[in-house]
């Protein structure tokens, strides 16, 4: 709706500077808002989002196929780690080091007992042996003790060597590790950006099948909400309860009626936010239980609505003992969804302004609220003033806020920053709404 873009604009101008509250021009609405102008610009298309894609695609194929590569050299590195053994080459060298080695040792083993055996034959030759005899069996024992120094020479040297192969495979196998870790990363990496740019496509070829079949929603003026019971004042430690009356005065159905409910306070400075401590439930006739609004601010328990129909939403809401004393702002509205495609709702925001007391103060005046009938400054030319405390106000579709009364409230919270939170809290509203029906 070019309504609600149009006000989203002025809000967030408002939100960057607060003073822009007070001197927003009646052209203003007329304007292209460059806000939008820039978001429509910067906006990927379809055909951009589509190559963006394929690219990503493209990316995460090669960090796949690089992945599955670093994974082959990794096997080959662990060798004998393995059932199969391992083919690559340092593996190939460290094992026939290991059988060397093996060999080696075996070679000295026999040598040893080689030398034990010559050693005994000498030694056990007998007194009347002769000098041949003798001679023979000492040349035996000191050949015997040459090829066990060779084979003992030969195992320090094949042991060196298998050290020396185990610790480059070693050294090759936490290389490999380390190269696959960064080629399973990137591989993570590159998935997850296909898979957002794939998501990004997606979503921009459903909002543009969405924007085919139904289109923008057009505002509803005769989709109205009107506030009963809620004060001017609410008092922390305590719950007050009020209701909402959405009224179809159309002359059409609408298949799905939507309130829009949302409460934002500050303290008394104005900058700092206590929403965390206000509490909103509502409850209806389809849905009679007391339920928690959720973070959307919608509550779906209206229904359809025929033509002059309206339903009651019961509201309550809790502050909690340590809620801080300041200033409140609640904003309502109503939106409708049809399954033809076509929506819609109220154009303007209505607005009611409340104080935050202290647990154990008084309790505020519940006196009946009136929708405001101020018209809106882009009609009449003039400057928009804040409402009273309890009195709404119609944040227009020219971006400014139309209202009621002199102010009570609105300029202290003005002059401490609040006014930059209560329009921020519009802007998230603005924001909220131009969800099309498919959200619904």
């Amino acid at each position: 709706m070019k309504i609600r873009r149009v006000l989203a604009t002025a809000v967030a101008l408002a939100v960057t500077t607060p003073a822009a509250l007070l001197s927003v021009s009646p052209a203003y609405a007329d304007a292209k808002p460059a806000a939008q102008t820039q978001e429509k610009q910067s906006k990927p298309t379809i055909e951009e989002l589509e190559e963006a894609a394929a690219e990503a695609q493209k990316a995460y194929d090669k960090a796949a196929e690089a992945k599955a590569a670093g994974y082959a050299e990794l096997e080959k590195t662990l060798g004998d780690l393995t059932e199969a053994g391992g083919t690559h080459p340092l593996a190939v060298a460290s094992a026939a080091a290991k059988q060397a080695a093996k060999d080696a040792a075996a070679a000295k083993t026999a040598a040893d007992q080689a030398v034990t055996d010559a050693q005994a034959a000498l030694d056990a030759l007998p007194e009347d042996a002769t000098e041949e005899e003798k001679a023979a069996a000492a040349t035996a024992l000191s050949e015997a003790k040459a090829t066990a120094a060779t084979a003992a020479t030969t195992k320090t040297a094949a042991d060196t060597a298998a050290t020396e192969a185990g610790e480059k495979l070693t050294d090759a196998r936490i290389a490999a590790a380390r190269a696959y870790g960064v080629l399973d990363k990137a591989a993570e990496d590159a998935l997850a950006v296909k898979v957002a740019a794939d998501a990004a496509l997606a979503k921009a070829i459903k909002e543009a099948e969405e924007g085919e079949e139904g289109g923008d929603c057009e505002p509803e003026l005769d989709l109205t909400s009107k506030v009963t019971g809620l004060p001017d004042k609410l008092v922390a430690g305590t719950s007050t309860d009020f209701s909402l009356r959405v009224t179809n005065g159309s002359d059409r159905h609408m298949d799905e009626v939507l309130a829009f409910v949302s409460v934002h306070a500050t303290d008394k400075s104005g900058l700092k936010d206590t929403g965390k401590f206000f509490r909103l439930q509502w409850s209806t006739k389809s849905a009679p239980k007391w339920q928690n609004a959720d973070a959307d601010d919608y509550i779906d328990g209206v229904g359809a609505l025929k033509p002059g129909a309206h339903a009651d939403v019961k509201l309550r809401l809790t502050l909690d003992k340590a809620t801080p004393a300041g200033n409140g702002v609640a904003f309502f509205a109503a939106d409708f969804f049809n399954e033809d495609g076509s929506c819609g709702g109220a154009p303007d925001l209505d607005m009611y302004e409340f104080d935050v007391k202290a647990a154990g103060s008084k309790p505020g005046k519940t006196e009946d609220v009136k929708p405001s009938t101020t018209p809106r400054p882009g009609n009449t030319g003039t400057t928009p003033q804040g409402s009273a405390s309890g009195t709404p106000a119609s944040t227009g579709t020219n971006g400014s806020l139309a209202a009621t009364g002199s102010s009570s409230a609105t300029t202290p919270i003005a002059l401490a920053g609040g006014a930059a939170v209560l329009l921020g809290a519009a802007a998230v509203f603005v924001a909220r709404r131009r969800k099309t029906g498919s959200d619904a």
